[in-house]
């Protein structure tokens, strides 16, 4: 795996297919090729999918001693994709990646083709409580020693103990971290897919209304019987509700991506 300075990190991320640049910014404690495995196949016949690692998860080492903070999140993205020279490109976040999507999208509108968020809504509340209760580190070696043996694979590169760390902190984070305002949310102007699971317990149906209505040019898919991890919970819908989206706005985002390569081509 290819890493890339950014940030003052080295970002490890992967790169497959061809065609317009996509990027994933995945879930706390998980990885893209987890949440989005089963749509990839669709998505790398259409795009150049680009797969970040985020500070403190798989090749990107990040001490969460140090603290770990959503709008670091953010900063890291940035760092990247301006790393890689990517001037536009589309957004897919799911869970903490969302949240760093819409942050991303928010600072730089006119740099996002289009976006597809995916298990995140910007209100604090169910989600904190939520994510205190899933991510404490006892619960899930006693309820989810599934999620335990994977999480542990991070030790191997983050060292000892770095798993118990990071869900600490994340859900400290949850609890704390600034939210996007009103104004912030409706600056966003690319096609934006919210996508959640009818059964998320972090994510009401309600709150990812919510933020489909606010943003510019919004749509909602709920996938029915889904809950948190909605892409594997019904990985088909999901896929043709994406897949449909982009067929849909494949126009608008030619002519969003024209906009920026025009625009800095008439800088002196």
């Amino acid at each position: 795996m290819p890493t890339i300075r950014a940030n003052d990190l080295d970002i490890g991320y992967e790169v497959r297919g061809a065609g317009p640049p996509l990027v994933i910014a995945h879930g706390a404690g998980t990885t893209a090729d987890y949440t989005f495995g089963r749509q990839l196949p669709a998505m790398t016949a259409a795009f150049r999918v680009i797969l970040p690692d985020a500070r403190g998860h798989g090749r990107t080492r990040w001490d969460v001693g140090r603290g770990f903070r959503a709008e670091w999140l953010v900063d890291d993205l940035e760092g990247f994709v301006d790393a890689l020279e990517l001037a536009t490109f589309h957004l897919v976040g799911y869970s903490m990646g969302g949240m760093t999507a819409l942050g991303f999208a928010a600072r730089h509108p006119e740099r996002v083709r289009t976006l597809v968020v995916a298990g995140i809504a910007t209100a604090r509340e169910p989600r904190a409580s939520v994510v205190r209760r899933l991510m404490d580190p006892a619960r899930i070696e006693r309820d989810d020693p599934a999620w335990a043996a994977d999480l542990a694979g991070l030790d191997a590169i983050q060292g000892p103990g770095a798993w118990r760390a990071l869900v600490t902190a994340v859900a400290e984070d949850v609890a704390t971290q600034r939210l996007l305002t009103p104004v912030e949310i409706h600056g966003i102007t690319a096609p934006t897919l919210v996508m959640c699971g009818d059964r998320d317990p972090l994510v009401p149906i309600a709150q990812a209304a919510e933020l489909a209505r606010a943003v510019r040019d919004g749509r909602l898919f709920v996938a029915p019987g889904a809950g948190h991890d909605l892409t594997n919970d019904q990985p088909e819908l999901c896929a043709t509700a994406m897949l449909a989206f982009y067929r849909s706005t494949e126009a608008v985002a030619r002519i969003r991506a024209g906009a920026v390569d025009a625009a800095r081509e008439d800088r002196p």
